[in-house]
């Protein structure tokens, strides 16, 4: 099993970027769980509804509004593992996930590709999938191969289990899917399972993984809360990441919007550990600004880099793995 070296360990006094004082952290813990309590969020899917209900939130089915109360995030916090492993064909390149420990992966999903044998700007296909989980398998300081494309040479309704498979064609590491729907998550299992020798093998060995995004602000979508559920239901760790956008989905202040996102964030872990407590989870972030001018995310702006740093930090709080957007 891999395990990367420590971010800013106090042993060796390495870099590190706090954004948040003690306090600061705690003032926006409380902020998240007044915002989780009293706004809320809204849910899309019954089945999801129902988990909140047994689990102790106030839910109103006409307006599909979820109230969590603050005990009820804390508990999924606290049951939420401090560390995951991310399986692998090969046993060298599983991945050890914990907070203070850092990976790398391939950013995902590309929507276009520049074709490096005809040099046309085109949509991806499959022999791209493969050919990029070929490129990052080889690359030592990539970690881990998240889906660059979706293959539109394949129908649309298959294109997830298509780049799965070729990525776990051409990559020994954990390869990470863009599933979403029940359904998808239990045929990418099934295909796992064939890897590995087995369901128990799979859940022992998790070679493939998932992830889910919010809709700011503060919707859990029914793709979204059909991948948590599943994974938890079968052991298998998923990652909830928010995509909020200051001055466009969320507040202008860096400070709200991060709030809004933290409660986005705990809502997809609390609907896991409701689930089924002790799913591993990861704690995500591409949240960023928009760019006022073409109402576009700032995707490599010093925006970005302060709320992936202001995750991790956050992520740390909790003790809960955390997966960050780079510039």
């Amino acid at each position: 099993m891999k395990r990367n070296l420590h971010a800013g360990h106090a042993r060796s006094g390495g870099l590190s970027l706090n954004v948040f004082t003690e306090a600061e952290m705690d003032d926006i813990h409380f902020a998240t769980l007044e915002v989780l309590e009293r706004t809320g969020v809204w849910v899309e899917d019954d089945d999801a509804l129902d988990v909140f209900a047994d689990g102790g939130c106030r839910v109103d089915r006409e307006t599909r509004r979820v109230n969590i109360p603050p005990h009820v995030v804390e508990e999924a916090i606290r049951s939420t593992p401090a560390s995951l492993v991310r399986g692998a064909r090969d046993p060298k390149d599983r991945l050890l996930l914990e907070p203070g420990r850092v990976s790398f992966c391939n950013f995902d999903e590309g929507i276009m590709v520049n074709d490096l044998r005809t040099g046309e700007h085109r949509e991806p296909v499959l022999q791209d999938v493969a050919e990029i989980a070929r490129l990052v398998d080889a690359l030592d300081h990539i970690d881990m191969y998240e889906p660059a494309g979706s293959p539109t040479d394949r129908p649309q309704e298959t294109a997830v289990l298509h780049g799965t498979e070729a990525a776990l064609h051409n990559t020994t590491k954990p390869v990470g899917t863009e599933s979403t729907s029940a359904w998808e998550v239990r045929k990418v299992l099934e295909m796992g399972a064939a890897v590995v020798g087995g369901v128990d093998e799979l859940r022992e060995n998790p070679i493939v993984g998932f992830g889910v995004c919010p809709v700011s602000p503060l919707k859990l979508p029914r793709d979204a809360t059909e991948v948590v559920i599943e994974c938890a239901r079968n052991g298998i760790p998923c990652g909830c990441l928010s995509m909020a956008m200051s001055g466009g989905s969320s507040p202008v202040t860096l400070i709200g919007t991060f709030v809004q996102h933290n409660a986005e964030v705990l809502a997809g872990i609390t609907l896991a550990q409701l689930t089924t407590r002790g799913t591993p989870m990861d704690y995500g972030s591409s949240t960023t600004a928009m760019d006022l001018r073409l109402a576009a995310a700032s995707v490599g702006s010093p925006e970005l880099a302060l709320f992936s740093a202001a995750t991790a930090q956050m992520a740390k709080r909790y003790l809960i793995p955390s997966f960050v957007a780079g510039l």
